[in-house]
């Protein structure tokens, strides 16, 4: 089954851009950093129960991944780079190194976590998204991104970026958002750490300079990074042009 996705034409002979959005996000989450890169065709998709997706569900990351492949070729994309936030980032990683990916140049991840290495960190973050999901059925979508994103992660963004986010995410399904919430939680992802050290594509590693856990993790990563200024976790919203700049000095070495 193909993902809905929104296409933007570039110039022939440059790789796809395609990009994923987090959680709760769709494909107009990364827009405002791509439209800075119009010389490259760019692919925004909407993940399952997302968006223009939201119909469409996933059990696990490997349908995740199919469905991805499958949307890929729907657009005889061949040749393209996978860039994704959070949620987008494990989904990338994951496919990269769990599947085929023919045509894969690179992955560029902002903010997005390799895996758990504990059993008793899994068992806390399965606990933790099963409450979560719990509130996505049953509870207004409004009130739920309220306590969302007063998570920690999520401290340095601004009340009026808090409220416009909120805002944005209210649209969504609810019983679709717990659904992909527990098919993609980190409790069931494996640990991609050992992987990605034996990648054979280009990877690279986006964060905000003021996201200390992701900071952290970029350096368990063994990959170069990139620290975006005057951003959080949420770095591609708090600062897309400084966003844009690296993704485009990454595409042109």
């Amino acid at each position: 089954m193909t993902l809905h996705a929104v296409e933007r034409e570039g110039q022939q002979g440059l790789p796809w851009l395609v990009f994923l959005h987090g959680f709760s996000g769709d494909n107009r989450e990364w827009q405002e950093v791509g439209e800075q890169l119009t010389a490259f065709p760019r692919l925004y998709v909407d993940l399952p129960g997302h968006g223009g997706s939201a119909d469409i569900s996933a059990a696990n990351f490997d349908d995740v991944c199919r469905q991805l492949q499958e949307t890929l070729v729907s657009y005889n994309i061949l040749d393209y780079w996978l860039v994704g936030y959070s949620l987008g980032g494990r989904v990338a990683m994951y496919a990269a190194n769990q599947t085929q990916l023919p045509g894969l140049k690179g992955v560029i991840v902002e903010g997005g976590h390799p895996g758990l290495q504990a059993d008793a960190s899994r068992r806390s973050r399965l606990l933790s998204d099963s409450q979560w999901a719990q509130r996505f059925r049953n509870e207004p979508l409004s009130e739920v991104f309220y306590a969302w994103y007063r998570q920690p992660v999520f401290a340095t963004l601004t009340e009026p970026q808090r409220h416009e986010l909120i805002a944005l995410r209210a649209d969504n399904n609810g019983p679709r958002l717990a659904e992909m919430l527990l098919a993609t939680s980190l409790a069931v992802q494996p640990d991609l750490r050992a992987a990605l050290r034996r990648r054979d594509y280009a990877f690279w590693y986006l964060c905000g300079e003021h996201d200390a856990k992701f900071r952290a993790l970029a350096d368990e990563l063994s990959a170069p990074c990139h620290l975006i200024p005057h951003a959080g976790h949420n770095a591609h919203r708090e600062n897309p042009d400084a966003v844009a700049d690296c993704l485009a000095q990454i595409l042109n070495d």
